[in-house]
């Protein structure tokens, strides 16, 4: 069973199962990071993302979609995407620390929160959501 640490990374699937990717806590880093490996992709997300987001979806009270877009291209309102990018969030603006890789972030972070028994996320072909379970 992996931990979540870089010798022992989460091994998972993006919300639609249709990409694999790894991840991992990196406390060293600053900011502490969640690094997601994808191919020869790396993207960096704030670690306290994890605990933010499940924060946020607590007090939403209800299923979210995810709504995951690239950095240059607008995240829909509402999303778990617009919410990661958004200036009265916790860190005041994007997760993503990487610039040009800071998007996806509804991609990449909801699988991880899965794993770790936090949150349920639907696993459709198109327009996931995710929710703290009740």
């Amino acid at each position: 069973m992996s931990d979540g640490t870089p010798g022992s990374p989460w091994q998972l699937k993006t919300p639609p199962g249709s990409s694999e990717y790894t991840a991992w806590r990196d406390e060293s880093l600053d900011p502490p990071a969640l690094v997601v490996q994808v191919g020869k992709t790396q993207l960096r997300y704030h670690l306290r993302a994890l605990d933010d987001l499940v924060d946020m979806l607590a007090a939403h009270g209800d299923w979210m979609p995810l709504g995951s877009a690239d950095e240059q291209k607008p995240a829909a309102e509402g999303t778990v995407e617009a919410w990661a990018r958004a200036s009265d969030n916790p860190v005041g603006g994007w997760y993503g620390i990487k610039k040009g890789l800071r998007g996806r972030f509804a991609n990449y972070v909801p699988p991880v929160l899965e794993a770790l028994g936090r949150v349920e996320v639907e696993h459709n072909a198109r327009n996931n959501r995710m929710r703290v379970p009740a």
